[in-house]
């Protein structure tokens, strides 16, 4: 599908907001270290706990931080997706 020609595309500077999905259990009490994500869990078919972070970040160096975070939780990433809407 191609982007509407008025958007710019998201650079390292660019807010933006973000689904993060990553294999394990992450407490909802851990959401201000998590870049202020909104931390949901579920329990997958296959009966993996999941845990989905959702939320507004700064910029792209506020996303590596999460990233960061989760990585030395010792969570397998899952997915990580940009979820705003171009502006046309």
């Amino acid at each position: 599908m191609e982007q509407p020609t008025s958007w710019k595309g998201l650079k390292l500077t660019t807010p933006a907001t973000y689904r993060i999905r990553v294999q394990g259990h992450v407490e909802r009490n851990w959401s201000d270290r998590l870049g202020g994500l909104t931390v949901t869990r579920e329990t997958s078919a296959d009966k993996l706990d999941i845990t989905t972070l959702q939320g507004h970040l700064q910029d792209q160096a506020a996303l590596s931080g999460v990233l960061n975070t989760l990585y030395d939780l010792h969570l397998p990433l899952l997915n990580v997706e940009c979820i705003d809407e171009p502006k046309t």
